[in-house]
């Protein structure tokens, strides 16, 4: 990293751009190292395109959240008092400061990416406002993981038999979705839910398609369920005092850039999103198959979470996030959704 920093430097100050404008140096800190949204977009973004892209005028230096030993919940504390000027994260992990950060995925209510994008867009004023009140940072960009679905190490053959079991959830809302099934909800980190579906401390563990194949959870789980819960939002936002010591051309450079990160990671997420399935559940994988059992839902199962999206999972976020909380929902995702949250 310094000697990209002083080769770009000098690479400046030899064309007499640097008397105009000095690098902005950015430290980053990304999701997790060993998922494809890191290592395929995430990482190369801030340690090479953005250098290139701006012709050395930002320089990027990130590192993932599991190599610097984070577990993700202190991410934008740390932001906001300029530990980072940039962070990857998930809304869910930041929803104790308040739950306004839940709504642009509430667990069951979205059921495809396009839907989940076009909700992304309409919801991110909204985000937008809260992340400077909050964090003092500037909302760049909302992009998924794969589809959050249900995996077990017991025979689940739909909705109903996911009553009693100890499911991991990383997130309030989707607490609600597992209590509102019957589950009992637990939290624990990523990097520890193979060891605990291992030892049965959970019975079945939700998070993103890819993200379950490329940490082997198959190894510990017998069957997929494909009940899609959420989609894993995730944001990028920056330091605001930082965003403001750039200059407007960097400024702009940067959020042209951020555009095109985020239109990719759209892409890329949804088309992996078949092929992870395939990988865990059959043999048709270019990788090694994962022989789950792939379970999918019922016209019963659908009719059941639509039912409980609505009655337990959005009627609890209203109740936290309270009246003009919904009613902000309302007028932009509610309306995208025929949807209705009420803090009563």
């Amino acid at each position: 990293m310094k000697k990209l920093i002083a080769a770009t430097a000098l690479a400046l100050i030899t064309t007499g751009v640097a008397s105009a404008e000095s690098p902005a140096v950015i430290k980053a800190v990304g999701t997790w190292g060993s998922l494809p949204n890191y290592a395929s977009h995430e990482g190369p973004f801030w340690n090479e395109t953005i250098a290139e892209a701006s012709g050395g005028s930002i320089i990027g230096d990130i590192k993932p959240q599991t190599e610097l030993g984070l577990g993700g919940f202190e991410i934008m504390r740390l932001v906001k008092n300029g530990v980072f000027d940039f962070a990857f994260g998930l809304p869910g992990y930041v929803a104790a400061e308040n739950a306004v950060f839940e709504g642009s995925d509430l667990s069951s209510i979205i059921q495809d990416f396009d839907t989940s994008r076009a909700v992304q867009e309409a919801y991110f004023p909204i985000m937008e406002k809260a992340f400077a009140e909050i964090y003092n940072a500037k909302l760049m960009m909302l992009y998924p993981f794969p589809s959050q679905i249900l995996y077990c190490n017991a025979e689940i053959g739909g909705i109903e038999d996911l009553e009693g079991k100890k499911i991991r959830v990383y997130s309030t809302t989707l607490g609600d979705f597992v209590e509102a099934v019957g589950g009992v909800s637990v939290t624990v980190p990523f990097a520890e839910v193979v060891p605990a579906l291992e030892k049965g401390v959970v019975d079945c563990g939700i998070t993103g398609t890819t993200s379950a194949y490329n940490a082997k959870w198959y190894q510990v789980a017998s069957h997929a369920y494909t009940l899609r819960v959420g989609f894993g939002i995730a944001f990028g936002a920056m330091n605001m005092d930082k965003w403001n010591s750039m200059s407007s051309a960097q400024q702009e450079t940067l959020t042209a850039e951020i555009a095109k990160l985020n239109d990719a990671l759209w892409a890329d997420n949804a088309s992996q999103d078949g092929t992870a399935v395939s990988c865990l559940t059959s043999s048709d994988c270019p990788t090694e198959p994962g022989g789950m059992t792939l379970v999918e839902p019922s016209a019963e199962d659908i009719a059941t979470r639509d039912r409980l999206a609505t009655e337990v999972v959005l009627s609890r976020w209203a109740e936290r996030c309270g009246a003009e909380c919904a009613a902000n929902w309302n007028d932009t995702v509610g309306k995208i959704l025929g949807l209705s949250a009420s803090a009563e």
